[in-house]
């Protein structure tokens, strides 16, 4: 593999893989009222910026880094839904405070819009596929992916 086609390949996969996990997280929240939990949208911050810096990979010198910066964004995402898989599993005690923060409607009260939110806790999964919560899946696809990223851009170096 050439330079050129690993770090293209790279900068694919750094832009691909947070926008599609995003897409999958408001798909589910929107879609199949899995509401998030706190750890949940802390699993979702460092995809955001990663999206972000991959589009400057494609745009901005040096490329390389951008999408190295995009890659420690995922790999921070996975290593958050690690974390937060483990709390669910039991593995280890998470924030004591954990707990989605309601928002209330375009015209709708605050107070009713606490009152009428659901309770979603950090330590219990509200979805599992063959045992591997949201969280664990985070953690498997954006490691793997950075890791690959990482590896398509030491290749490059080399060609």
């Amino acid at each position: 593999m050439t330079e050129t086609s690993s770090l293209r390949l790279a900068q694919r996969i750094a832009f691909a893989v947070p926008a599609l996990l995003l897409a999958g997280a408001y798909i589910s929240q929107y879609g199949f009222d899995l509401f998030p939990c706190e750890m949940c949208w802390w699993q979702r911050y460092p995809h955001f910026a990663a999206v972000v810096l991959a589009l400057m990979g494609f745009f901005l010198a040096p490329k390389r880094l951008w999408v190295a910066l995009a890659a420690g964004a995922i790999l921070t995402s996975g290593l958050i839904g690690l974390f937060h898989a483990g709390v669910e599993y039991g593995w280890w005690e998470g924030v004591t405070s954990c707990a989605a923060i309601p928002q209330a409607d375009e015209g709708q009260n605050a107070l009713d819009a606490i009152m009428n939110a659901p309770i979603v806790r950090c330590d219990e999964a509200p979805w599992t596929f063959l045992g591997v919560s949201l969280a664990g899946f985070n953690f498997l696809i954006s490691t793997g992916a950075a890791l690959a990223i990482f590896n398509l851009l030491r290749k490059g170096e080399k060609a």
